[in-house]
């Protein structure tokens, strides 16, 4: 039996809010321990942020989708794959959940809840990287969505973890995400000013992927 609207959301919050919190908490254990080393604090951060994506997709994938992301749940409505009035729900709950997930990573490592970023995170450069990372993700999920499998899970947590290091942004991909991490001044931050580039550059990735792949798969359907 589908599970009702509030219950996957109430998934979305909760992988979303876990989603950051590794990615945050991760960026500051890494930082604590690295001992200057940024390559292998980012390394670290890399790891442990593809690992529960995996994790994250596995356990909620099956009750909500595990969208974890606002510009995954739009490419989703677009081609029919949710209705449009469930939209707004799942992308508050996605960004509350990543708000709550900094706020978690903050108190397990005894720092204040917020702690606006200092990290700068800009540049054409920068702003290029989201985009083109955002629509490898997008192209990733909408390839993986013909399978009928876990293969999603894996596939959508290796891309995030390559990633990492073949964008000069590392690869945020995720709106709220971006908005979670820019209330961290840690490893993970981004400035608030440079923030709404990247949202934007996300949702530009997100849509130029959204109109090449959802055709394609709708069309592969019907055969």
């Amino acid at each position: 039996m589908k599970a009702s609207l509030g219950q996957r959301c109430l998934c979305e919050f909760v992988g979303t809010a876990f989603l950051v919190a590794a990615v945050v908490g991760s960026g500051i254990m890494s930082e604590r321990l690295a001992g200057g080393n940024v390559g292998l604090a980012l390394l670290t951060n890399t790891i442990a942020t593809g690992a529960v994506l995996v994790a994250l997709i596995l356990g909620f994938g099956e009750i909500s989708g595990a969208h974890l992301n606002p510009v995954v749940t739009l490419s989703s409505a677009v081609p029919g794959g949710m209705p449009w009035p469930e939209v707004p729900g799942y992308v508050v709950a996605q960004v509350v959940g990543g708000v709550c997930g900094t706020f978690m990573a903050h108190l397990m490592f005894s720092l204040p809840l917020v702690t606006l970023s200092q990290h700068r995170r800009s540049g054409p450069a920068q702003v290029f990287s989201e985009c083109v990372a955002t629509f490898g993700l997008l192209a990733v999920i909408h390839g993986c969505s013909r399978r009928k499998s876990d293969a999603a899970a894996f596939a959508v947590g290796g891309y995030i973890t390559a990633a990492y290091w073949f964008t000069a942004s590392t690869s945020f991909a995720n709106p709220a995400v971006t908005l979670a991490r820019s209330l961290s001044d840690t490893f993970a931050g981004i400035r608030p000013v440079d923030a709404p580039w990247f949202i934007a550059a996300q949702i530009v990735g997100g849509a130029a992927a959204t109109l090449l792949f959802s055709e394609r798969v709708s069309a592969a359907r019907q055969f």
